[in-house]
């Protein structure tokens, strides 16, 4: 029988919120509830250009207040664009504010010439370290315990005090599985169920080779519906994008996105990923129905068993 996991992201891509049939957070966020997902998920989108977006962690407050079950994640809150004493603090009260329900979805961020970046005053070249480093003080803030921020600074003790939440770390980078490995969880995206199997394979060498478990795999993937001339149009813009964004492959490119006509089809695309070490798939429709898209879903998990 399936354990796959199937989370969906809110309906708060960049065009959307301009959209006046756009379905406002709240009322999302129940619909998601109702259809049985399992998780719930926001971007960290930040770029600063003047492309529409709502800030995070206020978005998932709001999911909190207006849900009961779902889990609600990050996917991914940009590290380096926070100092940590922020990060431990948005964490603690998210954790209060859902009872416990939060994923923290992690990484150093895309986009780091944006006017954003240099709004706060992060240089790009320093984000990696930036991550690393809020990630080693989270626990310890989250904890309660007094944590130097700064070298000679006084120490910060924050509460209340909650729990580190699962740390799902993003990226297909090797850097990015490293930290997976040291911290419990890799949140891959774009990458199709034959390039996954590969990277599980190594990853769990990884986990091996420093004797810790094995990290849980969530995979963010883009769902087209349909395959009449408007899916197809869809499908071939957002390969392009990826050809010239995050320079693939063509032939790799074309198979990241999941097209699927029926329940059935889509249920055999998740078996894929599960079989080739998915634990959890996040994807919602990029065409159609916002609804529909989301139904669809759902009744293709339900026939995995």
């Amino acid at each position: 029988m399936s354990e796959l996991k199937i989370g969906t992201g809110l309906p708060m891509a960049m065009d959307e919120l301009e959209d006046p049939r756009r379905m406002p957070v709240p009322t999302a966020a129940r619909l998601i509830e109702e259809l049985g997902f399992e998780s719930l998920w926001v971007p960290d989108l930040i770029i600063g250009d003047g492309t529409p977006a709502l800030e995070a962690a206020l978005t998932l407050a709001a999911a909190a207040a207006s849900t009961e079950r779902v889990r609600l994640g990050f996917s991914v809150l940009t590290l380096p664009l926070r100092s940590p004493a922020w990060v431990a603090t948005q964490i603690a009260t998210l954790h209060v504010l859902s009872e416990g329900r939060l994923l923290l979805g992690v990484g150093s961020g895309g986009f780091p010439d944006s006017p954003f970046w240099h709004a706060v005053g992060v240089p790009g070249r320093e984000r990696g370290a930036r991550t690393d480093a809020t990630l080693r003080m989270l626990p310890h803030l989250l904890s309660g315990k007094p944590t130097e921020i700064v070298p000679g600074s006084p120490p910060l003790t924050l509460a209340p005090a909650a729990p580190m939440p699962p740390v799902l770390v993003g990226g297909n980078s090797p850097v990015a599985m490293r930290r997976a490995v040291e911290y419990g969880g890799w949140f891959p995206s774009l990458i199709s169920p034959d390039d996954l199997r590969p990277a599980v394979a190594r990853l769990r060498e990884l986990a091996e080779e420093r004797a810790v478990p094995a990290p849980s795999v969530t995979v963010g993937a883009h769902l087209i519906v349909g395959d009449d001339e408007s899916a197809r149009a869809v499908r071939d813009s957002f390969v392009r994008d990826l050809i010239r964004t995050h320079k693939m492959p063509p032939e790799t490119a074309a198979k990241v996105p999941m097209v699927a006509s029926s329940p059935a089809e889509l249920a055999e695309i998740f078996a894929a990923y599960e079989a080739a070490g998915a634990d959890r798939i996040v994807t919602g429709p990029d065409n159609g129905d916002y609804r529909s898209g989301l139904e669809m879903i759902m009744e293709a998990r339900s026939l995995l068993g």
